[in-house]
């Protein structure tokens, strides 16, 4: 058990061998390199972090296997995931040499089974099960206030869960990382689950609230620890654990869970550990590839950002299943952007998809500038509010982690920075019709414009989760005219539902559009109203979370698993859409229950079912 404000020390990091720390040098170089000087130009299309040699081929295997095993259960990231059993030189050779029939060369369902068995591992072998050191079946003093003890055997269930998604990498990935897509870390992780066998950024963030609430200290330290090996490798936290990953990072909440632990442990020395690497992560989204200015009406200039993936090529993991109509099938990013025929819009299109999938949100009608075609995907484009908010919680918490070291000047510095974000926020973002924060568009996409004027047009006034995110931060929620507002606005948006909310009110067939709702919307939005500290907010804070939990408990009742994602509209359904098939384990859902219901409890007569 920790006690209050007692200092714990990090674990140190487990020894590297001398080829990994090779293999990870020569990995980092381009990353490192353009995280220190992003400056692209006017195209955009020179900032690109190259790829690695085994990924390159991985996507030649990857585009056979759908040719030879067909569309049906096809998932691409399998065959990006796989391990190499012998040298990269050797598989190519092997490969190369399969006979082939046919224009496309297909190679036989025969013949690509057994190379795929005689040279490959299986994609899960680079990351073992791990018993965590800080797991205990009943932890003490574990959601006290969840009375209803058929609620509390289900929650114990899903403090279990943890065990089942625990790995560490490796030693094959320790001693030889070139056969590997799974790039080596340190210390074990939480993986979010199924196809997702890889640590990922802004998952780990509710994960590591459900670890606080099941006592698990240490393990949501070793995730930091992690993120932290990230940015002092590449400059930046990658969006997952891959090298394909290495282009493009996840919503800035390193600093976030930091805070969270701290909060737990008042653990000094993780603060200390923490606080270089996300100023160096501070520094990175306010880069020239992510920052913005936009002069407002009275000519004061505001610098917000975007999200910007340092790649303008197909992404290996894609190869995507989409719905239309009543029919599906395969389309890869090569596949859409054949709509456009230079190929300047092509690089321009890869770069706004892997951009769209920097944001969390992939996909979603956001970042369309045409709802009903994803071709039009601009997400370059698009200052969004809720980027704009994470990095605003960094300044915040990086100025809170500089005075806990006793450093006023950063403390200074960075509360000075978030009052300007704060000011950006509201002059650009703000609606005051809709009571609402919006995205907005930018007029010309390039960023070589010193600033662009602001313009009301500019907002999308679509009814989007992310306009509500701003109530997650203490300099929104902490005005109490502003919560009201926001809350009535909130309640007529059409967003909320039987079992949660929904991401949108358009039904594209975009995982992150209607009918669907996420863990980490539930969670913010609940969590602000919540810290208003106003009684109809607190009130509608745990409406939501009652609901939310409902449909986690009757799903998981149904199908005995906790999903990614879930239906709004039918309690206990989980979601669809998108373009890989529901997934299930899930870290950010466990983590999202366990949070409410330490927060909220269950009274011992209130029924769980819908």
């Amino acid at each position: 058990m920790y006690q209050s404000c007692r200092s714990n020390q990090l674990r140190p990091f487990r020894r590297l061998s001398k080829s990994l720390i090779f293999s990870l040098s020569l990995l980092s170089l381009a990353t490192m390199s353009l995280a220190t000087s992003l400056s692209p130009n006017c195209s955009g299309t020179d900032t690109v972090v190259a790829t690695t040699p085994l990924v390159t081929f991985l996507v030649r295997v990857q585009e056979t296997a759908l040719r030879t095993f067909g569309e049906e259960d096809f998932d691409p990231k399998l065959y990006v995931d796989l391990s190499l059993k012998f040298n990269l030189s050797k598989t190519q050779k092997a490969f190369d040499e399969l006979p082939r029939s046919g224009e496309n060369g297909t190679v036989s369902v025969e013949d690509l089974k057994v190379f795929i068995a005689t040279y490959f591992d299986d994609a899960e072998d680079d990351l073992v099960y791990y018993d965590p050191v800080d797991f205990v079946p009943e932890p003490e003093g574990f959601l006290p206030k969840v009375k209803n003890p058929e609620v509390r055997s289900w929650a114990l269930e899903v403090h279990a869960l943890w065990k089942n998604l625990s790995r560490k990498v490796s030693d094959g990935v320790l001693e030889h990382p070139e056969l590997h897509t799974l790039l080596p870390l340190p210390e074990p992780v939480v993986v979010p689950g199924s196809r997702f066998r890889e640590v990922y950024y802004w998952d780990s963030y509710w994960v590591i609230r459900g670890l606080l609430a099941s006592k698990m200290y240490e393990t949501a330290k070793a995730i930091v620890t992690n993120l932290i090996f990230h940015v002092d490798t590449y400059g930046y936290v990658l969006n997952g654990g891959r090298a394909y990953y290495t282009n493009r990072s996840q919503p800035p909440l390193l600093s976030a869970m930091v805070y969270e632990i701290y909060n737990r442990t008042c653990d000094v020395e993780l603060v200390r550990k923490a606080l270089p690497a996300l100023l160096k992560e501070h520094a990175f989204w306010n880069s020239e590839i992510h920052k913005v200015t936009i002069q407002d009406a009275q000519g004061c200039n505001h610098n917000l950002s975007r999200y910007y993936a340092m790649w303008n090529k197909p992404r290996p993991e894609s190869s995507r299943r989409v719905r239309s109509c009543l029919w599906l099938s395969y389309l890869s990013d090569k596949e859409f952007a054949s709509k456009f025929l230079g190929n300047s819009e092509k690089q321009q299109f890869y770069r706004d998809v892997a951009s769209a999938a920097e944001s969390g949100w992939d996909f979603s009608t956001r970042w369309m500038r045409n709802t009903s075609e994803f071709s039009t995907t601009s997400t370059t484009s698009i200052l969004p509010v809720d980027l704009n908010v994470y990095i605003l919680k960094m300044e915040l918490d990086i100025a809170f982690f500089a005075n806990v070291l006793g450093n006023k000047s950063t403390m200074e510095s960075f509360l000075e920075a978030a009052e300007a974000r704060k000011n950006a926020i509201n002059s650009v973002f703000w609606n005051e019709e809709m009571g609402q924060w919006l995205d907005y568009r930018l007029t010309n996409g390039t960023i070589c414009k010193e600033s662009e004027t602001w313009q009301a047009c500019n907002q999308n006034q679509n009814a989007y989760a992310s306009n509500f995110i701003p109530l997650w931060i203490d300099l929104f929620h902490s005005d109490a005219a502003l919560v009201e507002n926001v809350m009535r606005s909130f309640q007529g948006s059409g967003l909320v539902h039987a079992a949660g909310i929904a991401s949108s009110l358009i039904n594209s067939g975009h995982q992150w559009d209607f009918p669907n709702g996420w863990p980490p919307i539930q969670h913010m939005i609940v969590e602000g109203l919540l810290r208003s500290g106003l009684k109809e907010a607190r009130s509608l804070a745990e409406d939501i979370a009652v609901r939310w939990i409902k449909t986690n408990y009757v799903g998981y009742k149904k199908t005995g698993a906790m999903h990614e994602k879930y239906n709004v509209q039918k309690c206990g359904e989980f979601g669809g859409g998108g373009f890989y098939k529901p997934q299930t384990g899930f870290g950010w859902s466990n983590g999202v229950v366990l949070t409410f219901l330490e927060e909220f409890g269950w009274p011992e007569d209130l029924g769980i079912g819908c």
